[in-house]
């Protein structure tokens, strides 16, 4: 017997409230996007507008009577009792910080639903066996700091605490000169306990769900993702006196390299699950005129078998060499994330699929395309999602990100039924 019985428990969160801590979080670093003419979020990690961000989440954790830590990563936790404090908390949880151009649910659906249903299990006066955890990670985007799920990553103990810490944004400030400006470096453990389970609600991000025209994804795993950073550099030339066979033009390799990153996914030879991306090339001295000697590009590839995606980085690496010799450069890279394929546990699956069916809503089970903090909880303890279509075409890290009340609302309740059932289970 684990206490629970899902006739007698079942509560729903308040949509109007929760759709309103989206709105008020998502004032915070609030921006007006130019190509889109709408209302965008730029909070980077430990910018002052995170630092706002996480006043305004902390604030709302202490009003609901948390009791809220900080650890020396800056993760966030608050922590609700329950009638045994012997026993191993249900986390629920993700980030609030943005990519430059972002909407306002990516991360923060999580965290503010799972404050949400705090306030429903206060509201019903119900307490559960086991106490219910909220946290909020430090720079799951990786959008500064060149790493994503930084402080989760730490917390699981994939990254060393001093390693995290050294990290430079461009403009060569670290994580923990950062931390300290804005009020966030805590005196806190890092190496977390491991919960009972980590429960998480995100928007997909994509367009999967919304095609299919359903509710609920049943997430299964993440995709494997591996970033890498580099710098080619030749020599700067007069743009108009230089013949072209005697360049030695950084901006010919980075565009070779990219479109090798495309024939590589259109072959198929990887299957046609190989996603490769180059986000960022920036070009010095960035003059009309003048060839330049230097490039600065990013490179992000994935794959949903981490097997296969090392095939490929087999493939890719190699030919940054060739490059460079053909078109006498140096080309130098370095791993900037590197996280392996990760299978969520199936008894989170099956109670979020099964939780589900219990609302009568549809459900479709998906592999995660992106990164997500609970694929590095998944590393302590069971771990799952639960994820929320969304509207145009799922699209993120975008203005136009969009997921309605009533999307955002059946995620919501959906974790709200996955973490009382598993919050009253026997045990440690």
């Amino acid at each position: 017997m684990n206490g629970y019985d899902e006739r007698m428990t079942r509560l729903s969160i308040d949509a109007d409230r929760l759709y309103a801590s989206l709105d008020g979080l998502g004032a915070i670093g609030a921006y007006h996007d130019e190509p889109t003419g709408l209302t965008g979020v730029r909070r980077l990690a430990l910018t002052a507008e995170d630092g706002a961000g996480r006043r305004h989440v902390v604030a709302a954790m202490r009003a609901l009577g948390l009791a809220v830590t900080v650890d020396r990563i800056g993760n966030v936790y608050a922590r609700r009792e329950g009638r045994d404090p012997r026993a191993k908390p249900v986390m629920m949880g993700s980030h609030i910080d943005s990519v430059a151009t972002a909407g306002r649910f990516d991360g923060c659906l999580g965290v503010l639903g799972g404050l949400e249903v705090v306030r429903t299990l206060n509201d019903a006066q119900r307490v559960t066996r086991r106490p219910i955890v909220v946290a909020f990670f430090t720079e799951e985007e990786g959008a500064r700091f060149s790493t994503d799920m930084l402080g989760s990553a730490v917390a699981a103990k994939r990254i060393a605490l001093e390693t995290a810490w050294s990290r430079t944004d461009r403009a060569g400030k670290t994580v923990k000169s950062e931390l300290e400006a804005i009020g966030f470096l805590g005196d806190a453990p890092v190496e977390l306990d491991p919960p009972h389970a980590y429960v998480e609600c995100h928007v997909e991000q994509g367009p999967v769900l919304r095609a299919a025209n359903v509710d609920i994804g049943v997430v299964t795993g993440v995709q494997a993702i591996a970033w890498h950073e580099l710098v080619i550099t030749g020599r700067s030339a007069h743009a108009g006196t230089t013949p072209m066979d005697l360049r030695r033009d950084p901006g010919i390799a980075a565009a070779r390299i990219q479109l090798y990153l495309r024939a590589m996914v259109l072959s198929g030879r990887y299957t046609k699950q190989l996603r490769a991306t180059v986000g960022v090339t920036q070009y010095s001295p960035g003059l009309v005129n003048v060839v330049p000697n230097r490039v600065q590009m990013t490179v992000d590839v994935r794959h949903p078998d981490d097997e296969v995606l090392k095939k490929a980085l087999g493939e890719l690496v190699p030919f940054y060499a060739k490059v460079a010799e053909e078109e006498r450069v140096e080309v130098q890279h370095k791993v900037t994330a590197r996280t392996p394929d990760i299978a969520f546990a199936p008894r989170v699956q099956e109670l979020v699929l099964r939780h589900a069916e219990g609302r009568g809503l549809s459900f479709k089970k998906i592999v995660s395309g992106a990164g997500h903090d609970a694929q590095e909880m998944a590393a302590v303890c069971p771990a799952g999602m639960v994820f929320v279509p969304g509207e145009y075409e799922g699209i993120s890290h975008n203005p136009r990100e969009f997921s309605t009340k009533e999307q955002c609302a059946n995620g919501v309740n959906v974790m709200l039924d996955v973490v009382m059932e598993l919050a009253e289970e026997e045990g440690v």
